[in-house]
């Protein structure tokens, strides 16, 4: 993979800016935190939205996520602890249980839902939306679980490592990979005083939030739950972050796609008339159905 792939970074990216998100609900009342939305999409190109959930108050999750269609990008699903049943016109079902993740390609259209399949403890995860290319957006939905054991893992010598979801670290190929956004999602796992060294192109487009612990990138500490952009630097060759008390930190990048983007409410398109036509499509039930 060439420079991508080494460990070595001389000089991190920066953190650019920081967004809090806005605490909002979604699916049947959900509680979650937006960390980013539509005022960042040209900024973060090809990444769309991001949510994090996080709560041991049953009532802040029971209500899940009821069918719900989408058209145009990619949901990503992290699931850091909890339990979450997913199924869809398509005839495809699957659980998503704790350090595991879920892949589904929306693409012409797919109705989905996701229920929660837990009354008490601690449900927290991630879930992040990946544009997909004005060519490939009426692709056919695709979908895919992984339990925690399927996903690799990529290990530092100072005992820090990251679960690779996509793209590649160290040499570990991550679950999935995809060639037009080349997206990198890293969970990063740092004990205390560790850090982490990632490469990164220049072109892509990259933040990390941090969601346990304490860790800096470059002299600035990361806010808890909180998105921290990371500016494109062109004398910096990646990202380096540091623990400063035993830390988990999301790390995403990715190629941007220079491309128009429209969204209206779960469809993501290239023109008002395409989501125009989304909206008719889906009225007329021509989104996949039930094989």
């Amino acid at each position: 993979m060439g420079s991508h792939d080494t460990t070595e970074v001389k000089r991190s990216r920066p953190i650019e800016r920081t967004y809090q998100g806005e605490a909002t609900r979604d699916g049947a009342g959900v509680s979650l935190t937006r960390l980013l939305s539509q005022g960042l999409q040209r900024r973060l190109d090809p990444f769309l939205m991001l949510d994090f959930f996080g709560s041991h108050d049953a009532a802040d999750y029971l209500a899940g996520f009821p069918d719900h269609p989408h058209r145009g990008f990619e949901t990503i699903t992290y699931m850091i602890e909890g339990r979450m049943r997913h199924r869809d016109n398509a005839g495809h079902e699957g659980l998503l249980a704790t350090g595991g993740m879920q892949w589904m390609v929306a693409g012409s259209g797919v109705v989905h839902s996701e229920m929660p399949e837990q009354v008490a403890g601690r449900m927290a995860g991630f879930q992040l939306w990946l544009n997909l290319a004005a060519r490939d957006k009426m692709t056919s939905p695709w979908y895919r679980d992984f339990a925690a054991g399927d996903l690799p893992r990529a290990d530092a010598p100072d005992g820090a490592y990251a679960v690779v979801l996509a793209g590649t670290t160290r040499g570990v190929a991550g679950a999935v990979q995809r060639l037009v956004t080349e997206p990198l999602i890293l969970d990063l796992h740092l004990p205390a005083g560790t850090s982490w060294s990632q490469p990164l192109a220049l072109s892509h487009h990259a933040f990390a939030v941090l969601y346990a612990g304490q860790a800096s990138i470059g002299e600035q500490a990361l806010a808890m739950e909180t998105l921290a952009v990371l500016g494109d630097d062109p004398s910096a060759d990646g990202v380096i972050v540091k623990a400063q008390e035993e830390a988990r930190v999301f790390l995403v990048a990715g190629r941007p796609l220079g491309e128009p983007i429209v969204q209206y409410g779960p469809f993501v398109m290239n023109s008002r008339e395409e989501i125009a036509a989304a909206v008719e499509d889906l009225r007329e039930g021509r989104f996949i159905t039930r094989a």
